[in-house]
């Protein structure tokens, strides 16, 4: 039989948020330090695909994970991709050109992918119902903590001892977590010889590749058609498979169902907002790159704190009515965005409206994830939370994606401006051009469009809670 259990649990949560942070850390760290990389190693062409590789590869990896912790357990496979993660991020700050950046950031990226999808798993697994909201909402806390403190910390790392320390940073930290693993986490696995899914496994990992791919513009277009191939014959392979990698029995339960379609639209409507409000910040009201920052940071402060608030109330009020309210204040939230994000509005209201668009996904989100891991066993909750990750961070691939090309078309009717968009968004310093009212004022015509669409992402995902069971049946 298997089981889990922790000789200090503490401690263990201390490990789980480490990875998790890590992981968080590295994003916005490296955004901070890229400019300067660039500008030792060269690449410039390149730039975009440091950040690619890291997000392919992590988000391929999910499910896969998933299901091989489902199989052999969730501590290997964490402290496997903590391994690889410190590995990587050696490699990294070791990198002599932009190309081999890019690689070590594509196996970087996999270590990622396992720390992620394991920490959320390993909550599942060693809390209670009642205690999972408020542990989600701690490690919610963390992702906000790192994108809070990333960019700082990756300035002063660059400006003091150099853009490699962003990488050696990690090492510490992992050797920490895996000691603290290693010590006060066991497991018990019982273990079934089956053959691994790899077939499906491939196939699922291409499709989702060529999604990810196909969101990045109308370059790539042709890969979206050729996705929609893969992913129709990853279900052919996945029906006829003794145990497949993503088993879509799962997705019979209609939590699971309505958490993956919703989480879909979550994903599209965070990242697009993430993405575009701090382009508002600066290109239409003029603002620096620290106040486009402090417009996001309230997002960051209230979805832990919903996330905590809500796991209280879970047992006293069940999944429905959290994930429900929670949609219904980011719908109103993402409807103020779209309304109030017009040039003059000034700092302020901006900052409210993201704010409660954190709070109504962090009582919706953790609401909708916490179902989830409730509604299935130990030998599938690893996949059904992978599952999760996976159709978030495709819902805000494909939204950046589609969202950025319509801006772009905006900007493209206004050539005359083109050079002075790609200074902007290239993060070069503002000054007359770029500031310039012709400029703000395409670029407030285009993000308009753009937020219009976020609130019918959050629009859509609020008719989905009303799809969502009335009880969750928790699984033995």
């Amino acid at each position: 039989m298997t089981s889990v259990r922790t000789t200090r649990r503490p401690l263990t949560v201390v490990a789980l948020m480490l990875s998790v942070f890590m992981a968080a850390l590295e994003v916005t760290v490296v955004s901070t330090a890229m400019p300067t990389v660039v500008g030792d190693l060269g690449g410039v062409e390149l730039y975009a695909w440091v950040f690619t590789a890291y997000v392919l590869s992590s988000t391929v990896g999910v499910p896969i994970f998933g299901k091989l912790a489902d199989v052999y357990g969730r501590k290997r496979i964490l402290i496997g991709g903590i391994f690889v993660f410190l590995l990587a991020s050696v490699a990294c700050g070791r990198s002599t050109g932009m190309a081999w950046l890019i690689g070590f950031r594509t196996i970087q990226g996999i270590g990622g992918g396992a720390m992620q999808s394991m920490a959320l798993t390993l909550v599942g697994d060693i809390f209670t119902l009642h205690e999972r909201a408020r542990m989600q909402g701690v490690i919610g806390g963390v992702w906000g903590v790192a994108g809070l403190v990333g960019p700082i910390v990756g300035g002063t790392i660059v400006n003091t001892i150099g853009w490699q320390w962003v990488f050696y940073v990690n090492v510490p930290f992992g050797l920490g977590a895996v000691l603290l693993l290693w010590r006060n986490l066991h497991e018990n696995v019982e273990r079934v010889e089956r053959p691994l899914d790899w077939g499906g496994a491939l196939l699922l990992g291409t499709a989702v590749t060529l999604v990810l791919v196909g969101a990045r513009g109308s370059r790539a277009v042709w890969a979206l058609p050729a996705a929609v191939v893969f992913a129709g014959l990853f279900v052919v392979v996945e029906r006829r498979a003794p145990d497949p990698i993503l088993p879509l029995t799962l997705f019979s339960k209609r939590v699971i169902a309505v958490a993956s379609a919703a989480g879909t639209l979550i994903g599209g409507a965070l990242l697009a907002t993430l993405t575009f409000v701090p382009l508002f910040v600066q290109g239409v009201l003029g603002g620096t790159p620290t106040q486009a920052g402090a417009t996001i940071a309230p997002m960051a402060v209230a979805w832990p704190i919903a996330s905590a608030l809500g796991g209280r109330m879970i047992p006293r009020l069940g999944f429905r009515p959290l994930v429900r309210v929670g949609l219904a204040v980011n719908t109103v939230a993402a409807l103020s965005m779209a309304w109030v994000l017009v040039p003059g509005v000034g700092l302020t209201l901006p900052r409210v409206t993201t704010a409660a668009f954190g709070f109504g996904l962090g009582f919706a989100n953790t609401a909708l994830l916490i179902a989830v891991q409730t509604s299935v066993g130990w030998a599938e909750r690893g996949v059904a939370t992978a599952s999760t990750l996976l159709f978030r961070t495709l819902g805000g691939a494909l939204a950046v994606g589609v969202l950025g090309e319509v801006l772009g078309a905006r900007l493209r009717e206004r050539p005359e401006l083109a050079h002075e968009a790609a200074a902007l968004l290239a993060g070069a310093p503002h000054g007359d051009a770029t500031n310039s009212a012709a400029l703000s004022e395409a670029l407030s015509g285009g993000l308009s469009s753009v937020f219009w669409a976020v609130a019918g992402l959050s629009l859509g995902a609020f008719v989905l809670g009303w799809a969502f069971p009335r009880e969750v049946q928790e699984a033995s």
